[in-house]
């Protein structure tokens, strides 16, 4: 699916900086760029680390239109590069983290408390890649960045930082969305990063019984970790009949549908008994058809049945909330990392991603490894890793 003949480029004086980006459709790369320049509300971010998303899958197979060499990326923390003349609060240098959405908090759609549908659009909020470059990139520009910039406690690593960005944003999301009430039950279809990340929230909001459908082991045994209290595997039962099963007929109180595909859309509706809620966080852009909703388990159009979709919501006290779940040790998202690689090996991290190959629930990407610095001179290498961590 992706070409390699500029993995290893190095960044030149003329340049300016390394950004993966799309081609086009089904093609990748790593081509020089700019570095941007703010804007009087704006910041440049120096990179230090950053993931791959699936949403990033997404887009480079078409789902999502993009214009070509177009920077992919939404997960990313780094340091402050250089402010905007009318930014305040911020200093050249402070580590920082920013959501995968960076709204502008002034429209009315901000007012009303949907960021993540910045004015007024469907996801307007979503500026990186779909309205301009993303953050995999050497240096990136935050928009509205008094708002959308966070700084990072000295506490936290950067590792631990950028799952606040998006995947632990979009779960908690998902876990609010399902409006848990202390000891109440929820299915969560699909344990991937944001599945997971949604685990996390619902035990933290008190769910009584925690049921996750995943198939592959070692996310299962995530899925338990992080707080799951059965697991059912769908490629050995029918997730419906066995979920019903484990709650004597009859359904849980939410559902959560993180995969994105009309069959999990389905079973969610099939599980959740009636008064019950329906979580959406699964991208369903790659099937682009109608979603059916199945009449007798909607009670058809009658069963009290709520349906909610959101997303990230972005915004620096949304990631200070976070920050301190993680800070006092009730988080710890660290174990969904399961590769890491240099900035020169980023289009092996995603053609992974896209594959889901070698285990891969999320790769970690270090800037500062083997890369020129702006003068030109060679950063140092990041010190091993220590066994287990």
């Amino acid at each position: 699916m992706t070409r390699s003949p500029s993995t290893g480029l190095r960044r030149g004086k003329t340049e300016g900086m390394r950004a993966f980006v799309l081609r086009r459709v089904g093609e990748v790369g790593v081509i020089g760029k700019p570095v941007p320049v703010p804007g009087p509300t704006d910041v440049v971010v120096r990179t230090t680390a950053a993931m791959v998303c699936t949403s990033d899958v997404h887009t480079v197979r078409g789902a999502i239109p993009v214009a070509p060499d177009v920077t992919l990326g939404h997960e990313a923390v780094g340091v402050v590069h250089a402010l905007g003349s009318a930014v305040e609060g911020l200093v050249v240098g402070e580590r920082v983290a920013v959501g995968g959405v960076t709204p502008c908090f002034q429209c009315e759609s901000c007012q009303r408390g949907f960021s993540s549908q910045c004015q007024g659009r469907m996801l307007g909020g979503a500026r990186f890649t779909t309205q301009r470059d993303g953050n995999l990139a050497e240096y990136f520009l935050v928009n509205h960045a008094q708002a959308n910039l966070a700084p990072i406690p000295a506490s936290l690593s950067d590792h631990q930082a950028l799952y606040a960005t998006d995947m632990l944003s979009t779960g908690f999301v998902a876990a609010e969305h399902a409006e848990l009430a202390l000891g109440e039950t929820v299915a969560i279809f699909a344990q991937g990063a944001v599945g997971l990340s949604a685990t996390i929230g619902c035990r933290l909001r008190g769910a009584g019984l925690i049921i996750a459908v995943e198939s592959v082991p070692a996310r299962q045994e995530l899925a338990r970790r992080f707080g799951a209290d059965l697991v059912v595997d769908h490629t050995r039962c029918d997730p419906v009949e066995r979920i019903m099963e484990l709650t004597d007929g009859q359904g849980v109180d939410a559902a959560i549908e993180a995969l994105g595909t009309p069959q999990t859309w389905e079973a969610a509706f099939r599980v959740t008994k009636p008064g019950g809620r329906i979580s959406n966080v699964g991208y369903h852009g790659e099937v682009p058809e109608p979603l059916r909703i199945p009449l007798e388990p909607f009670g058809h159009g009658m069963s009290d049945k709520q349906v909610y979709a959101g997303f990230n919501r972005g915004g620096r006290g949304w990631l200070r909330r976070i920050f301190r779940l993680l800070e006092t040790g009730k988080v710890d998202p660290t174990p969904m990392t399961t590769h890491e690689f240099g900035f020169d090996e980023i289009e092996r991290a995603f053609a992974l991603m896209a594959s889901k190959g070698d285990g891969i629930i999320k790769p970690l990407i270090h800037f500062d490894v083997g890369a020129e610095s702006a003068d030109g001179a060679e950063r140092p290498e990041r010190p091993e890793r220590p066994e287990g961590a």
